[in-house]
């Protein structure tokens, strides 16, 4: 093994459900020639599943079993894959749930975290799971940020969406965009919501922002009314719960404004105005940083000891199998994970 790819930070691939198109983007992603420049890719899910996918994909690759994730450097077109689990998910059917599907994408990711806190990888970049099929499994979580969360002792945590600097972002450090809430019902949101967890995710992207570079971020602060509740009119939460937490992240040295009403915000942080938004619920920063850069934004959980980064998409079991799949996302999820890794290594990057 030379020198370089020595140092190329190697990067777990959790397949995800099965039955979905993580399989298929995977080996998409892997038989692109930038994802082996930027890591070492392994893969973890079960290696008959990523040899279908092979032969779905007609990708030029070969699958290597492997039982330890020691000595996982592999020329190129050899990608090792470390099963964690037993056989079931080979026999999940594409585009079906199925608790044998929910109960490995739990294992797979276990594994890899765990293996990424015992620093045998650098970082983790995860594949789509299904939140019915964990459910059928009898694993009762909302999605990947609130089970690694769970095994790291559940830190202060948050779910970030983060598009780079391009064509269509242009702050120099791209739009990261934090949810003060995530997974439950629209409904629960204003309950859910107080001052102190709204500091807490403005701290954690400053942190973050911090920590890739920009000095002093600029962040914009969604209100949860139309309006920004218009003095009232349509809620309190701004003047009650927001305005608050925004006042207490500058008194500590943040720059942070707002509450703003977020169809705007959201146009002024693309324009480059802000380096980061907080989005009070998981729609309301979701939906404007997807219809903007579906295949470019890159989901990053912050707060935990350990780096994940996903592609924004979802199972997609309605395409599994039929070979449409595109694996950007997940080459983007990569390239961010390796950039990630080498940060930790107290190299400057820029994403």
């Amino acid at each position: 093994m030379t020198t370089s790819e020595m140092s190329k930070p190697k990067i777990a691939l959790t397949m995800g459900d099965v039955a979905g198109i993580g399989p298929e983007v995977i080996v998409r992603a892997c038989a692109d020639p930038r994802l082996t420049e930027c890591c070492q890719p392994i893969v973890v899910g079960h290696p008959e599943v990523l040899r279908q996918a092979v032969d779905l994909a007609k990708a030029e690759l070969r699958i290597e079993a492997i039982e330890h994730l020691d000595d996982t450097q592999r020329p190129p077109g050899l990608i090792a894959c470390w099963n964690p689990t037993d056989d079931e998910a080979a026999d999940v059917a594409l585009g079906s749930l199925d608790a044998r599907a929910g109960r490995a994408a739990y294992e797979y990711l276990i594994a890899a975290a765990q293996a990424a806190l015992d620093t045998k990888v650098d970082a983790i970049a995860t594949a789509p799971l299904n939140k019915r099929a964990l459910s059928l499994a009898g694993l009762n979580y909302p999605g990947h940020t609130e089970i690694l969360a769970e095994l790291c002792g559940s830190p202060p945590f948050a779910m970030m969406l983060h598009l780079p600097t391009g064509n269509i972002v242009r702050g120099p450090h791209g739009l990261s965009v934090v949810h003060v809430t995530l997974h439950t019902s629209i409904q629960s949101v204003p309950k859910l919501l107080s001052t102190s967890t709204v500091l807490e995710k403005i701290t954690l992207v400053d942190r973050f922002l911090r920590d890739i570079g920009s000095p002093k971020p600029r962040i914009g602060v969604c209100a949860l009314n139309p309006h920004a509740g218009e003095c009232g009119l349509f809620g309190d939460e701004e003047e009650r719960v927001i305005a608050p937490a925004v006042s207490s992240a500058v008194e500590k040295g943040m720059n942070a404004t707002g509450p703003f009403p977020a169809d705007t915000l959201l146009r002024r942080a693309v324009s480059g105005e802000f380096d980061a938004v907080v989005a009070m619920y998981h729609d309301q920063g979701h939906i404007a940083l997807k219809l903007i850069g579906f295949d470019q934004a890159v989901n990053i959980t912050l707060g935990l000891p350990l780096i994940r980064t996903s592609p924004s998409h979802g199972t997609a079991f309605d395409i599994a199998g039929t070979g449409k799949a595109s694996a950007d996302g997940m080459l983007e999820a990569v390239r961010i994970a390796a950039l990630l890794s080498r940060q930790s290594r107290r190299q400057k990057v820029t994403l």
